[in-house]
């Protein structure tokens, strides 16, 4: 749960692109290579390493930039990148299982 104003910095999904031209997929033009080691060419793969903690219940975060997990955010009605409220959560029934 993100606000209006962090929605436009959350990273993109891995997907296949849809198009032949310009998509770093495909084998032609320099895109993929056959027979690549992955383990020797990884470019920005995740890293357990580098990732954010959540503020209150300190469990790794995947999102980069984000403060809270979405577990947190929810249960605060925050927005998980910036801390801003987002929702009201006053008269909601919530547990802490």
């Amino acid at each position: 749960m993100v606000c209006d104003k962090c929605e436009k910095k959350l990273s993109k999904v891995i997907v296949p692109d849809k198009w032949k031209e310009g998509a770093s997929n495909t084998t032609e033009n320099g895109g993929r290579k056959i027979n690549e080691n992955k383990l020797l060419s990884k470019k920005n793969r995740w890293s357990p390493l580098g990732t954010n903690k959540c503020i209150i219940c300190k469990q790794q975060v995947h999102q980069n930039g984000s403060k809270y997990c979405h577990t947190c955010a929810y249960s605060k009605g925050v927005c998980a990148m910036c801390g801003k409220q987002v929702l009201d959560t006053k008269n909601y029934k919530q547990s802490n299982v």
